[in-house]
């Protein structure tokens, strides 16, 4: 008896040391980082973007536009919609890191909700050999040719996206942009550059001069993580001045969120997600009640 007593507590023992350290399992689709299943309803994290776009129904293929400052075309991925009528069309403006898997995730999570999404390599003919983004070297080097666009030569090649754009025969002839950090800044710009353009939405980007408001016409949309100083400094001046014009500019500044948040959803102790599931469907919304 003593000895059967035994064996059963050398046996009990080993299950528990079994247990002990065996691996926690992590769900299907998880990001390690975040030992979480993504949200379908947003934009995937950036280390799930590349699984996500290959794991996507809809049609994305990349397309030349032809630029009228260069004779080198801009590299642009589209994403299609899975629709019968006619669909607004929402370009995509990148971070400084250039078309990443990333953006182009944005465009088909985009397409998704039901939008021709457009999304440029706006450092098209600017890499090594007359390359773009697939040219460099390292993310540094994407970073350095980015902040070396004039914002003037930056909305040319927006112009000329939006002008290929609106030729779209699957497009309703709305057009609107959507950028995030350096693109924020630039779709904020953009729109005060193309007095045509529908709409705007900012992410985390810098406001224009308010002396550049005036020719805004589109209504702007902006989402701004709480802890980021340097962006949100911009916003009062912005917002008060677009006020004063009579234009539309709705900021919302999530607390806790820092900068990058859509891309960063696992970052900041769970603000940025939670940033990012408020800021998307307004996002989604906002879009097609100015592209219908």
């Amino acid at each position: 008896m003593h000895t059967r007593f035994l064996a059963v507590l050398l046996l009990l023992g080993v299950a528990a040391a079994t247990v002990a350290q065996a691996p926690a399992s992590t769900p299907a689709g998880a990001s390690t980082s975040t030992a979480t299943a993504r949200d379908a309803s947003l934009p995937p994290p950036e280390d799930q973007a590349k699984a996500a776009l290959e794991k996507s129904p809809r049609h994305g293929e990349y397309i030349d536009v032809k630029m009228s400052s260069s004779p080198v075309p801009i590299r642009t991925w589209v994403s299609y919609p899975e629709r019968k009528d006619k669909a607004g069309v929402v370009i995509v403006i990148q971070e400084v890191f250039g078309l990443t898997d990333w953006l182009r995730s944005v465009a088909d999570q985009l397409a998704r909700e039901g939008f021709i999404a457009v999304a440029p390599d706006m450092i098209s003919g600017l890499g090594p050999n007359g390359g773009g983004t697939e040219s460099v070297a390292s993310r540094d080097d994407a970073v350095a040719i980015t902040h070396g666009l004039t914002p003037e030569e930056a909305n040319r090649r927006l112009n000329s996206v939006r002008l290929w754009a609106l030729g779209l025969a699957a497009g309703n002839g709305k057009v609107a942009t959507v950028g995030f950090c350096w693109g924020g800044a630039r779709s904020f710009a953009f729109a005060a550059a193309q007095p045509a353009l529908d709409a705007a939405v900012v992410y985390y980007g810098a406001s224009p001069e308010t002396g550049d408001l005036g020719r805004i016409k589109a209504p702007v949309e902006g989402h701004y993580g709480g802890d980021d100083a340097r962006v949100d400094a911009t916003i009062p001046a912005a917002e008060a001045e677009m006020k004063r014009l009579g234009k539309t500019y709705h900021p919302h500044i999530y607390e806790g969120a820092g900068h990058g948040f859509l891309r960063d959803q696992a970052g900041r102790d769970g603000a940025n997600l939670r940033a990012a599931r408020q800021a998307w469907p307004a996002t989604v919304a906002f879009l097609k009640e100015r592209l219908k």
